[in-house]
């Protein structure tokens, strides 16, 4: 029998979190020209599923790095930094919007999800 969840839904705050994102499994089975247009919509799934904004922005050193070694060959995994921000324009739909920026790391080994 399944849980029923009590009391209302949680209302969103600003925070920010770092992911690693596995591209490599994102990205199996698509063919080269589309690679990494394909990942940057990947990176901005990922984004809307964990932080529940539509509006999402891609930092321009991400992409810079995800296209570093061209359109077909997209690093494997990426570190990012996802920060929920309140949106400052009074006449914009969400209330919230979602910046996603690079983070420089050495080895992928061990990492987990953190709350920054």
């Amino acid at each position: 029998m399944p849980r029923v969840r009590e009391g209302k839904k949680k209302e969103v705050q600003p925070v920010t979190r770092d992911y690693t994102i596995n591209l490599h499994k994102r990205l199996h089975g698509i063919q080269f020209k589309k690679r990494a247009p394909r990942a940057i919509r990947e990176i901005r799934k990922f984004a809307v599923a964990e932080m529940f904004t539509k509006d999402v922005r891609v930092d321009t050193s991400l992409n810079r790095f995800l296209w570093s070694q061209g359109i077909r060959n997209v690093p494997r995994k990426v570190r990012v930094r996802i920060s929920r921000k309140k949106n400052e324009d009074e006449d914009a739909k969400e209330k919230f919007y979602s910046l996603v920026q690079h983070l420089q790391v050495d080895s992928f080994e061990g990492l987990k999800t953190e709350k920054a």
